[in-house]
């Protein structure tokens, strides 16, 4: 099931998205969910299957206008450096023991559609193609053999940069990865009875059409399995986390880096999930 939020004539919803259609399960499943968080904490995925089965359309896709996935999520956790060779970037050859975080804001993040913003204060606005795990139950030192099933499902994510303001502090990333509207996250969650998290998925970045990345999650240094159990050492995953985790080599890699500059228009895509696209404005 594809679960997307949205805005439509005049207020906000959730739905299961059916090809080019979308069942309203905001109004099916009233009152008991106002959201997808909702959705999620009580375990309401089986009913917003029942919900959607074999039903028409409430509204086109055309007729929406997409939210971020999960709109008010608790927690953006996202993992750096975890594609074989990306330490090489950092001119470190050593595979590390543990994963790289940091926080990211929500209003960080744009919707599938929507424009992202390049800042006044620098020419170094910087994507990076990723797969999000949406949590789906709570937990707290989770095995990692279990880890997957406290997953609810997948979406994409643009981790947009700020390359210049990564370093403005001595140890921290925080400053260049929290600009406003400087990435984006969907078009909608692919919940797990539709995509197998156990097997490879590919992932693809195009810039205007141009193939700029292009791999498998099999090249990830820790596993999606390994992230959960990770982290949730440390904190308990409640549902609706979304869990940010990494980015693939770019192909360019060794050339002058090209930044992006209004009305340049980003692609990320799997399979499995779909395509997350949007378009470069400089901010006035």
């Amino acid at each position: 099931m594809k679960l997307a939020s949205y805005m439509v004539r005049g207020r906000e919803s959730f739905g299961a998205v059916i090809g080019e259609g979308v069942i309203d399960l905001k109004t099916r499943l009233a009152p008991k969910y106002s959201d997808i968080v909702d959705l999620l904490r009580a375990g309401g995925i089986r009913a917003a299957l029942a919900a959607s089965h074999d039903v028409r359309a409430d509204f086109q896709l055309s007729e929406l206008t997409l939210l971020p996935p999960v709109v008010h999520p608790e927690k953006i956790l996202c993992i750096g450096i975890n594609y074989a060779n990306r330490n090489a970037d950092y001119g470190d050859q050593e595979v590390p023991k543990y994963p790289s975080m940091f926080y990211r804001a929500a209003s960080s993040l744009v919707a599938h559609g929507k424009p992202i913003i390049r800042p006044r204060e620098s020419e170094q606005l910087d994507y990076e193609g990723e797969i999000a795990l949406v949590i789906g139950r709570s937990g707290r030192r989770i095995a990692q053999n279990e880890a997957l099933d406290h997953v609810a499902g997948v979406t994409l994510c643009n981790e947009g940069t700020i390359r210049d303001w990564l370093r403005h502090g001595k140890f921290n990333v925080t400053q260049g990865k929290n600009w406003d509207s400087s990435g984006s996250i969907g078009p909608w969650i692919v919940t797990t009875d539709e995509v197998d998290l156990s097997k490879p998925l590919r992932i693809t970045v195009k810039v205007n059409g141009v193939l700029t990345q292009d791999d498998t999650t099999a090249s990830m240094i820790k596993s999606f399995s390994e992230l959960i159990a990770y982290v949730s050492t440390f904190m308990t995953l409640n549902p609706g986390d979304v869990l940010v985790t990494g980015t693939p080599v770019k192909l360019n890699r060794g050339e002058p880096t090209v930044w992006l500059k209004a009305g340049d228009t980003v692609e990320i895509a799997v399979p499995e999930i779909g395509v997350l696209r949007n378009t470069v404005v400089a901010e006035e």
